[in-house]
């Protein structure tokens, strides 16, 4: 492992756009369930697909009853030596941009600016008006829940929501336009903790590759991407990205 973190560090060090991509599986070794393995989300929760949400109360309710139970685990949840060496990297100027698809706002709360973090999947801290778009505070949100309120809505009528993409739900344009260009304009890719199963998230590893950046995998399991990256590690990014950081900053 040792020598195949040197070969990361050597073109992360190189210069040029260097972009991270994130998944679940950085948060796991923060007590964050991933979603597909056995015991994880979806092995506890049925999905709530984003029409049934907006056409049933009853969905509403139990959509807000596992938000209810997942957000628990959440707010005790604290950024893990992999979000604090991404961090690191990204203060010394070594990282445009990290792209994720966790709606946890570890990346966040590392100390990466917000303004540096692509949300593909939306945020889970964060509560929206499906009908007039605007913010309300979660705290507000979680002290009428806590009340009772199995199904809050906005003062205007609408059905409020964790900030976060449902199945079925349409994928946040802006987003999706950033990360694209960014995947395809950068010199360095690495996917950390991601199955690469979930589209158009999946993609972002070919418009680099395609673009003719250096590509780099960390995860536990096989990814479709593996054949074509140029190094793969599969060990915990908790293990892999502080020895990373150390060999950039600490050399």
């Amino acid at each position: 492992m040792k020598e195949k973190v040197s070969t990361i560090a050597a073109r992360i060090k190189a210069g040029g756009k260097n972009i991270v991509f994130t998944g679940a599986g950085i948060s796991t070794e923060s007590g964050i369930p991933d979603y597909r393995s056995q015991g994880g989300i979806w092995d506890r929760f049925r999905p709530v697909y984003f029409d049934e949400f907006m056409s049933s109360r009853e969905s509403r309710e139990e959509y807000w009853r596992r938000w209810v139970a997942l957000y628990q685990g959440l707010l005790a949840a604290k950024p893990n030596p992999a979000h604090l060496a991404l961090a690191e990297l990204c203060g010394a100027g070594m990282l445009a941009a990290v792209i994720t698809q966790n709606v946890d706002n570890l990346h966040q709360e590392s100390g990466i600016p917000p303004e540096k973090v692509i949300e593909l999947h939306g945020n889970t801290r964060r509560i929206r008006c499906m009908h007039c778009r605007q913010l309300v505070p979660t705290d507000d949100v979680w002290k009428r829940l806590s009340g009772g309120d199995t199904a809050p809505e906005c003062s205007c009528g609408g059905f409020l929501k964790p900030d976060t993409i449902s199945f079925g739900q349409s994928m946040p344009e802006a987003e999706v336009k950033s990360a694209t260009e960014l995947s395809s304009t950068c010199d360095f890719f690495m996917v950390v903790g991601s199955t690469l199963l979930v589209q158009p998230a999946a993609h972002m590893p070919f418009f680099a590759k395609n673009h003719g950046a250096f590509l780099a995998i960390v995860n536990l399991s096989e990814t479709p991407c593996d054949d074509i990256s140029d190094v793969l590690i599969q060990a915990e990014a908790g293990k892999v990205l502080p020895a990373l950081a150390e060999a950039l900053l600490k050399a």
